[in-house]
């Protein structure tokens, strides 16, 4: 037992490892001190972990210094990983929850799934499984829905980009459309690949999903504040105060 426990803690080490290293596997940290706000988790595949460019560029980099500059101060952190399906995020979602501690996760998978044609069933399976892990633990999420190539036929690409919305319905999140939005179909916003956003695009990201973000943020100190009055009003009930209403 004593070996297994060592295995896990070694394992637990790695993965914090990887989650703060970037594309080329160079170490990044916040580019801010750590504050006691918050922690903010971005969670996917290569739209998010910003294959292309520098790990500042990426949307979770920007976001992070836009927050600061409006006076959030929120540590946020890139989990992404490049060619990442959502069997794959799911595979990770305890490890990231457990190493991470993130108060909001913003939750963009699926797009890999699409991209190989996987079962709408299976990515659906997963997505829920990963948004309940995430709700179970009390985790305020902003959840990203993905659009398709138009040449994975006429019946795939609607079943696949109906499966977003459909989930959304039955878990508390933010739900966002899709995450590129205002990004797609601008030439000067997409790298030559035609899929992953250039750094201007990630900024066009970043002002798609600041709205969001606020309003995530907001449930968190609303959140916060009522933890606050609960544990002051049981505090006041165990010293034998009598509060009056």
């Amino acid at each position: 037992m004593r070996s297994l426990s060592s295995l896990l803690v070694v394992a637990s080490l790695f993965l914090l490892f990887l989650l703060s290293c970037d594309n080329d596997g160079h170490q990044t940290t916040s580019q801010f001190p750590h504050n006691d706000s918050g922690t903010i988790v971005a969670i996917g595949d290569s739209l998010t972990a910003g294959y292309g460019v520098p790990s500042t560029q990426a949307y979770p980099a920007q976001l992070e210094r836009r927050l600061q500059a409006d006076g959030h101060h929120y540590r946020v952190v890139n989990a992404g990983v490049s060619g990442e399906t959502s069997s794959g995020t799911l595979s990770r979602i305890d490890w990231i929850v457990n190493a991470l501690q993130p108060d909001i996760v913003i939750i963009a998978s699926g797009g890999n799934d699409g991209l190989r044609a996987t079962s709408t069933e299976l990515l659906k399976k997963n997505l829920k499984a990963i948004l309940k892990a995430l709700e179970q633990r009390g985790i305020i999420i902003i959840f990203c829905g993905m659009r398709m190539l138009p040449n994975l036929g006429p019946y795939y690409r609607p079943d696949f980009e109906a499966v977003y919305p459909s989930i959304a319905k039955r878990y508390p999140v933010l739900f966002v459309p899709f995450l590129l939005e205002g990004v797609v179909g601008e030439r000067s916003l997409i790298q030559n690949d035609g899929i992953h956003p250039t750094a201007e695009g990630y900024t066009v990201v970043v002002e798609h999903l600041y709205p969001y973000v606020l309003q995530a943020i907001h449930l968190l100190e609303e959140k916060q504040r009522q933890h606050k009055k609960e544990k002051a009003v049981k505090e006041g009930q165990k010293g034998g105060l009598v509060l009056k209403t």
